[in-house]
């Protein structure tokens, strides 16, 4: 609720005589005070009024608790959202489609406070390993040694981890895969260390990008995410994601329903399983009790004359405090819901061919 500021303006039509208890009419000048209290009382009416029409106008920061469909722009700009969406009933989300300008950027909606993010951590990960480690497209990369820590891990019964053998050597691609894929928590450690001696070393180079990206409501504390400890928003995540949406490489990762792991036979299938449904090439799923479940997502979404924008979101904290699956399948139908009113949205609207990243280009 909003209310008029106090004026601290001093009456100038009034003083005290030194040592006076009072304010005492200047002489010669009381005349005049009937008419300019009139116009003051005028004056202050009129503020007031301006004062209760802003507030019903501009939409404060972090205002996003409504209901559904109800969602507000994301950042300082306190812009209502453009397109009524089927925002989720808890937790918090972003949407926006890349190529519009401002018309894109279609709301944030939650309170936009800091909360664990679980796996979407990964995003980060490769987006520093990438950005240190750049590949093109189908190169394998270079080759990085399974350490010891990598290959114990991967037997724990408490994380999401990837089998993986001490002394084999694979390349920089497939552990990409094996993390953001079945989001291997000892893979994303390794690559830390592969890339920056430690962990500790690793996440201090996560918060400077989320800084350079101007995530300033975000906190890495480990390269996988399983540290509750690792906390974000909806909008700073989706800064992070239309970043990283910009390599090729990343970009097929992401998009793969299936990888396998050298010297285990069979497949493992990719967490995301909206993947080939609306539309949806990426992006990465997170899920833990602390987190609830969460979907950083990535869809094409056709305009009224079949032109394909990429559109994406971020949906956090869903069913926090329960199991985690529980959590990740409240966060993939939520996600589920957005991808299909934000295509529906773009159905009845033309996007004229503007600067920006479309699907499969760098």
């Amino acid at each position: 609720m909003r209310t008029a500021p106090e004026s601290c303006e001093r009456d100038t039509d009034r003083t005290s005589p030194p040592g006076s208890p009072g304010p005492w009419p200047v002489p010669g000048r009381s005349r005049h005070l009937p008419r300019r209290t009139a116009l003051l009382t005028t004056g202050a009416t009129a503020l007031v009024t301006l004062a209760a029409l802003a507030a019903a106008v501009v939409t404060p920061e972090g205002d996003g608790g409504g209901p559904p469909g109800t969602g507000r722009a994301g950042g300082r700009t306190g812009r209502p959202a453009v397109a009524p969406l089927p925002w989720p009933h808890e937790g918090q989300a972003s949407v926006l489609v890349e190529g519009l300008g401002d018309r894109g950027e279609l709301g944030t909606h939650g309170a936009q406070t800091p909360v664990p993010i679980a796996s979407i951590a990964k995003v980060m990960t490769a987006y520093v390993i990438l950005r240190d480690h750049p590949l093109r497209d189908g190169e394998p990369g270079p080759r990085i040694t399974v350490d010891e820590s990598a290959a114990n891990e991967s037997v724990s019964g408490v994380e999401s981890s990837v089998p993986v053998v001490q002394g084999r050597r694979l390349g920089e691609r497939q552990l990409l895969e094996l993390m953001l894929i079945p989001s291997g928590n000892n893979i994303a450690r390794l690559l830390a260390r592969w890339d920056a001696g430690s962990q500790q070393a690793f996440v201090a180079k996560m918060n400077r990008a989320a800084h350079d990206l101007g995530m300033d409501r975000t906190t890495y504390t480990g390269a996988s995410g399983i540290e509750p400890t690792t906390t974000s928003t909806s909008a700073d995540q989706l800064k992070l994601a239309r970043q990283v949406m910009r390599d090729k490489v990343f970009r097929s990762v992401v998009a793969l329903p299936s990888t396998t792991v050298p010297g285990v036979p069979g497949t493992i299938l990719n967490t995301n399983t909206l993947l080939g449904t609306s539309g949806v090439i990426g992006l990465k799923t997170g899920s833990s009790t602390p987190a609830g479940g969460a979907l950083m997502w990535a869809a094409t979404a056709p305009d009224r004359r079949g032109r394909d924008r990429l559109a994406l979101g971020v949906v956090l904290h869903q069913r926090a405090g329960t199991s985690p699956q529980e959590g990740l399948n409240a966060a993939l139908d939520a996600s589920s819901s957005l991808i299909e009113g934000v295509r529906r949205w773009m159905s009845g609207n033309e996007s004229a061919p503007t600067a920006g990243p479309r699907p499969g280009r760098r």
